[in-house]
């Protein structure tokens, strides 16, 4: 994917300097705004206090009102069912807020998730995950980015419309903040069910991705899928002493090395039959840029083949993301009976992941040595995505990101995974879908000292700014 000179006209330049001048002087509140949202530790997997998530959801909805673009009985807190098997398993809450379109002008929905990761082990922080930290033109803290800077964009964005337009605003805007992405979107398809009427929108703003740099703005046009599951195998009734028994009886680590190994090449490249690649142009990036952007170690190698960007954008990939095993420190000289491994398959753009994973399973299934009792559970799966650039939707949004960065966006597409995208794809097909975001190269989302650079905060809210600013007087 390329950057483009497809743009819309230039917005009116007296409309453009007074949303610049808004943004530029509210910009100390909403970074203080946003402080406020981190110190918030809102954890939305079942191990977290779920009291958290309630309050980081009351806090966005109090956010909502102050944008003046809503009444405060057009702002909700939803919870909704996870499954219709059992209505009474709720969801984490989300903040809903709706304002109808007038005289025929259009909607746009804007989503961000206040949920954030776990911070993980705080010995590799510098900075306490949950207190916003300033260091040169970063904030840092867990959810700093992902995905509370994302929710600060649309309150910010929303903030300076109604300083613009007021109540003569007759542009539709649906804010729908999630409480649960990081959690996997567990009631995100019942929650677009039951809200149909109310998030039904001509656009859709998604604002959870990356741009290519610091300085240059990214529209992401492609998703890859994800499949996961837990891989159990199983050689023995119970642990055996290595010593009397190693070298003849297999122990489950045996076999689940072996297996795990044949799902990658001697070039590391997936090996397993049926995943398929996409294929479309990439921007160029040198091994040495991969291996300066991903931190690999001196001397350690890239894995894969063809384009960098092809790898990672394009090609489906696998990873082993944890294993039950006893630790070195609580190690005994026995055979072990059963290993677990956790499995996260990333899916090219285009091919369904009910596929992919019918795909690994058939792999696994014909691959597995000694005869050990494999058990496959716990499988979650997600479609990627594949943006429609002919819209005007996009166009719009070329123009402005390209008024608001001072550069032309880049056309990109995401090797990570946005499994409800295509959820909202398939409840509303006929929206025009524009994934957006306030990451860059540095933020380390998801991981330790994650971090929102404030310069790309600023101009991601520009850029969103003058977009609704456009679909408020677009004919």
């Amino acid at each position: 994917m390329t950057d483009t000179d497809q743009h819309a006209a230039a917005t009116d330049p007296a409309l453009l300097d007074a949303l610049r001048e808004h943004v530029q002087g509210s910009l100390p509140s909403t970074i203080a705004d946003l402080s406020d949202l981190v110190r918030i530790p809102s954890v939305s997997w079942s191990a977290y206090d779920e009291s958290n998530v309630l309050a980081s959801a009351r806090a966005v909805a109090d956010l909502a009102r102050s944008t003046g673009v809503f009444t405060d009985d057009q702002v909700e807190i939803i919870r909704s069912a996870i499954s219709d098997a059992d209505p009474h398993e709720l969801g984490q809450p989300a903040v809903l807020a709706v304002r109808p379109a007038r005289n025929g002008k259009p909607t746009v929905m804007l989503y961000a998730h206040h949920d954030v990761q776990p911070q993980g082990d705080d010995a590799l922080w510098e900075t306490p995950p949950f207190e916003p930290t300033l260091r040169g033109d970063r904030l840092y803290g867990r959810g700093a980015s992902d995905d509370k800077a994302g929710v600060m964009t649309h309150i910010a964005s929303l903030r300076a419309l109604h300083a613009q337009f007021g109540d003569d605003l007759e542009l539709g805007v649906v804010l729908f903040i999630e409480g649960e992405e990081e959690f996997g979107s567990r009631s995100f398809r019942t929650f677009l069910r039951e809200q149909q009427e109310h998030l039904a929108a001509d656009v859709i703003v998604v604002a959870d991705s990356d741009n290519w740099s610091t300085e240059v703005p990214s529209i992401t046009v492609s998703l890859r899928g994800n499949v996961t599951f837990k891989l159990t195998l199983t050689t023995l009734e119970h642990a055996s002493h290595s010593g009397m028994f190693g070298g003849a009886a297999p122990d489950a680590m045996i076999p689940m090395v072996r297996l795990l190994a044949s799902l990658h090449d001697d070039d590391g490249a997936v090996a397993v039959e049926g995943l398929s690649s996409y294929e479309a142009d990439v921007p160029e990036r040198t091994e040495e840029q991969l291996a300066a952007d991903a931190a690999l170690l001196p001397g350690v190698r890239p894995v894969g083949r063809g384009d960098v960007l092809s790898r990672m954008w394009f090609q489906p990939s696998i990873t082993v993301t944890g294993m039950d095993v006893p630790s070195v420190a609580n190690a005994s000289n026995t055979l072990l009976p059963t290993v677990s491994a956790r499995v996260s398959v990333r899916v090219a753009p285009g091919q369904a992941a009910t596929d992919a994973y019918a795909a690994v399973e058939r792999h696994l299934r014909a691959h597995v040595p000694f005869g050990a009792r494999m058990e496959i559970s716990e499988p979650d799966a997600g479609d990627g995505f594949l943006v429609d650039t002919a819209g005007w939707a996009v166009q719009e949004a070329r123009t402005a990101m390209a008024e608001g960065w001072g550069e032309s966006p880049v056309e990109q597409g995401i090797g990570g995974s946005i499994p409800f995208v295509s959820d909202l794809a398939a409840q509303f097909p006929e929206a025009q879908i524009l994934v957006t975001g306030v990451e860059d190269p540095d933020t380390r989302a998801h991981s330790p000292n994650e971090s929102q650079h404030l310069g790309v905060l600023h101009r991601a809210i520009a850029s969103e700014t003058i977009l609704l600013a456009r679909l408020a007087t677009r004919g």
